[in-house]
């Protein structure tokens, strides 16, 4: 019996395998090197200047300075912090900006926030996924205390103009906080650049291990703790430090930094290219999204007259993801593609595909053409069961032909 060849993997904003090279940095801190930072014997010593290694790291790929990083469980908790603290800090500032297409560890917060009393303002996207950054100074007001907007937004990748907003909200006098969970690692991130007061990082989306993060926490920012306990990280996140872990992000950003150059143009070409293939073999395929303004690794593309779930769950060749929430006997389409005026049934078609740092052409050309062969199984099947008699007659590009990697199910 033939060996199964491995599903080719297009969901590199969901997670990323960890890099060999982090993995090998973290091992040592995770057998013989095991001490706790805090302690001042032997074996706290090299423990404590691994953790401020790594902090160097994280600080010189976003152009910070070591002191501004706080390392976190991941981003979720960097977005916690970094939104209700701020939101705590003056009594006479209590709103909060944000757009209307943020991730949902942004929205929860701004939900918490909201409950207790404070104004939620949104910025609304345009039809391509940007938020216009003109308007932002209809929102920002004296009693702004911040404005909280992602980068690289997660399901459709659009770069959203971080810089214009916050020289608006810096001259309201608020503070700005980017969630860059998607785009560090992949894109340019400088914090000074963006105007960042706070900055969210989740390492598990750069090749380095899930359950660790950052907060970059600008110097001046007096960020209240989310959590009390002992004093460290300088008092701003108390917990016993996870060295093995910040080791780890420690070195994802070093290869991220030495990698970004060629990286970056290697993806975009990836991707355009499974655009381009999937655009000839599926009559109909729509990109969603700014056509550059956008990741150079992240597709969010709709299928014509099918599921996006269905599509993948009858593709198991490849690894990829749809922004529906399924419930067991129905699924709702992505509320970000909802807010982007794209009509319920055409956003049921959404399949995300994410190429990242290990993807080949290769993969690329094989994913189109199993995703192409599965979409017209299940056009035509649609197509079958409502009786239209004027089926689509199968007419996949011939250079897709022989394409397809032998899927057997282990």
């Amino acid at each position: 019996m033939a060996k199964p060849m491995q599903p080719i993997y297009l969901d590199n904003n969901a997670t990323t395998p960890i890099d060999p090279e982090v993995l090998e940095a973290m091992l040592p801190y995770l057998r013989e090197q095991f001490g706790n930072p805090s302690s001042a014997h032997a074996l706290g010593g090299p423990a404590h200047d691994a953790v401020e290694r790594a902090r160097g790291e994280v600080a010189a790929l976003i152009g910070a300075s070591p002191d501004e990083i706080v390392f976190t469980s991941g981003g979720t908790e960097s977005s916690n912090m970094a939104i209700r603290g701020a939101a705590a800090m003056n009594p006479a500032r209590r709103a909060v900006v944000a757009t209307n297409i943020e991730h949902p560890a942004t929205d929860a917060c701004c939900a918490v926030l909201e409950r207790a009393g404070h104004p939620i303002r949104r910025l609304k996207a345009k039809t391509d996924g940007l938020v216009d950054a003109g308007q932002a100074a209809l929102l920002l007001g004296d009693d702004t205390a911040l404005v909280t907007i992602i980068h690289a937004q997660n399901e459709i990748g659009t770069l959203q103009p971080v810089a214009d907003i916050a020289r608006q909200a810096h001259a309201a006098g608020a503070l700005v906080h980017v969630d860059a969970a998607q785009s560090v690692g992949k894109v340019k991130v400088d914090v000074d650049a963006l105007g960042a007061d706070l900055l969210s990082i989740a390492a598990h989306k750069l090749y380095a291990p899930k359950g660790i993060g950052v907060l970059y926490i600008r110097r001046g920012v007096a960020l209240p703790p989310l959590l009390v306990g002992a004093g460290q990280e300088h008092g701003r996140r108390p917990g016993t430090e996870n060295v093995p872990y910040i080791v780890g992000v420690g070195e994802a950003c070093r290869l991220a930094r030495l990698a970004l150059a060629e990286a970056g143009p290697r993806m975009r070409a990836l991707s355009q290219r499974l655009l381009a293939r999937l655009q000839q073999a599926v009559p109909g395929l729509t990109l969603v999204g700014h056509p550059t303004e956008r990741l150079p690794n992240t597709l969010n593309v709709l299928f014509p007259s099918v599921s996006g779930r269905q599509l993948l769950a009858a593709c198991p060749g490849v690894l990829a993801s749809n922004g529906s929430a399924c419930h067991a006997d129905s699924e709702e389409p992505s509320a970000i593609l909802l807010a982007l005026g794209i009509p319920r049934e055409a956003a049921l078609g959404t399949v995300r595909l994410l190429v990242g740092r290990h993807t080949t052409s290769e993969d690329v050309d094989g994913a189109a053409a199993l995703l192409a062969s599965a979409w017209f199984d299940q056009y035509s099947a649609r197509r079958h069961e409502s009786g239209d008699p004027a089926l689509m007659t199968r007419s996949l590009d011939s250079r897709f032909r022989g394409n397809e990697r032998s899927w057997i199910d282990a």
